[in-house]
């Protein structure tokens, strides 16, 4: 058992109080308490005094026993925390209720031995109170909040717990019953202590410890990733093995520079190399563009040049269309983002995709202005941590280099700087189209500017866009596939 603590403070019975001394038996309360407090009470009322920090008696409030109404005396504007006129700062516990009452009861509870005291004005006026006296609870070591087992007390402690420094909150959760008072009035005094003891450190919420995150850190690395396809260069040792669930990848590049083929070769190379399901929103293709996008894919032929008098649409109709395994947005042409993401959840939640591609970002939004790009960036944020889909996000840039179509950075994408901000990987496309040789026009540099796993940027190497078979390919750097050329010439 530890030993009392000496930081009672002896004061006068001020002579402007009302009433006598005298124990309040409706309640439990002993004589010994009424008169440490400086509680007094007649037939009808009790009176319990509050005073300034100058330890001078400034009011009281007036419980009317039979109504259970307050009312107040005196100028309350300036009062201390109720019965903190008795206790030195600077002990291991002080116990803040909300109420008077509770107050004598937690005192009574507790043995007399540690510092109790109440704000003034309830669950409303708690914070108020901490913050006016906050330099006398930060003295204390611990600081237990035990306020009533309602959602204003709960409320209240938690919001009373924030003001104070980290680990210097415990607050009691209590389990029986509403308040201190109740506890003693019933007899609980065994119960009510083993609540106080077993109070919580308050940790505000989303604020853990290094201890906590132990085994976030090793699972780290082993997650289940996503690889993209293997001619797709060193994207994937640079991604440590590909996307990984709850990421947002974005992939970047200037208008026909070849992003949406890229996007079609992943939604097929995850479909026929993985069993996840994919969820395609393709916001610039008809559903028709996007199913020949993908079966040429498949099929290996562009289907885009073909004749339409000589596809046999029976044999295409294969595994791709039937399995559902990719789904496809139905987006008619147009479709605000409060839609998209009605039906970006429900791909997810209700159709059990643990991919989405959104292809692009500015078809989704009504503007470019960086406000409206950063609440779509969060919103798509906040659906990746919630579900833990994997979104891969296409977005354009801005104006080439007009010197080095291959000179492009991050903050070229088209829009606020949130899009490269959240990503948690950011690759970039760049290809000369108006280059003179035909393997450097249809050749697509691979950057990776942002990994947040690996760290490691840089070029991922090079695609070649074979406009026959409408397939990427894996590819080289245009100069060095030109001296290969010329040796083997």
């Amino acid at each position: 058992m530890e030993a009392v603590e000496s930081n009672v403070i002896s004061y006068n019975k001020p002579v402007e109080m009302y009433g006598t001394p005298m124990a309040i038996t409706a309640r439990r309360i002993s004589l010994d308490t009424a008169k440490r407090y400086g509680v007094t009470s007649d037939d009808t009322k009790q009176y319990y005094p509050y005073y300034d920090k100058d330890g001078k008696l400034i009011g009281s409030k007036v419980r009317t026993v039979e109504t259970k109404e307050f009312s107040t005396r005196g100028d309350m504007r300036h009062n201390v925390l109720f019965g903190q006129q008795l206790f030195k700062s600077g002990g291991k516990y002080v116990t803040v209720v909300e109420g008077e009452l509770d107050a004598l009861a937690a005192y009574e509870m507790l043995g007399s031995r540690y510092a109790v005291v109440s704000v003034s004005k309830g669950a409303g006026g708690a914070v108020k109170d901490f913050k006016q006296n906050l330099e006398w609870l930060e003295g204390f070591e611990n600081v237990v909040i035990c306020f009533d087992n309602d959602a204003a007390g709960k409320e209240a402690a938690e919001k009373c717990a924030q003001i104070l420094s980290p680990n210097k909150a415990k607050i009691v959760s209590l389990g029986a019953f509403k308040d201190a008072s109740d506890y003693l009035k019933e007899n609980k005094v065994r119960q009510f202590t083993a609540e106080w003891w077993e109070a919580k450190s308050y940790r505000m919420t989303g604020v853990i410890t290094l201890e906590d995150a132990w085994g976030d850190f090793i699972k780290r690395g082993t997650e289940e990733v996503i690889p993209f396809p293997e001619s797709f260069g060193m994207l994937n040792s640079m991604l440590n093995g590909g996307i990984a669930a709850g990421e947002i990848t974005v992939i970047g590049a200037l208008t026909s520079v070849g992003k949406t083929t890229m996007v079609n070769e992943i939604a097929y190379h995850f479909w026929k190399n993985t069993n996840k399901k994919i969820g395609c929103a393709f916001l610039e293709a008809s559903n028709g563009e996007a199913v020949e996008s993908l079966l040429t894919v498949q099929t290996g032929h562009n289907l885009s040049l073909e004749d339409r008098k000589n596809i046999d649409y029976d044999s295409l109709r294969s595994e791709i269309i039937t399995d559902g395994r990719i789904l496809l947005l139905d987006h008619s042409g147009a479709v605000d983002a409060d839609e998209l993401f009605l039906k970006l959840r429900a791909m997810v939640k209700g159709s059990g995709c643990d991919v989405i591609i959104i292809d692009p970002l500015q078809a989704a939004v009504m503007s470019n202005d960086n406000g409206t790009i950063d609440e779509f960036m969060d919103r798509l944020l906040k659906l990746a941590k919630e579900t833990d889909v994997s979104i891969i996000v296409v977005s354009h840039m801005r104006k080439p280099s007009i010197t080095n179509p291959h000179n492009v950075n991050e903050y070229d994408l088209k829009g606020s700087g949130s899009i490269n901000q959240i990503a948690f990987n950011t690759i970039l496309l760049s290809r000369d189209k108006m280059a003179e040789d035909e393997y450097a026009r249809n050749s697509t540099q691979v950057q990776v500017v942002k990994c947040r796993r690996t760290g490691i940027t840089g070029s991922a190497g090079w695609l070649y866009y074979n406009g026959l078979t409408g397939r990427l390919e894996r590819g080289e750097k245009p100069e060095v596939h030109e001296a290969n050329n010329i040796e083997e010439f």
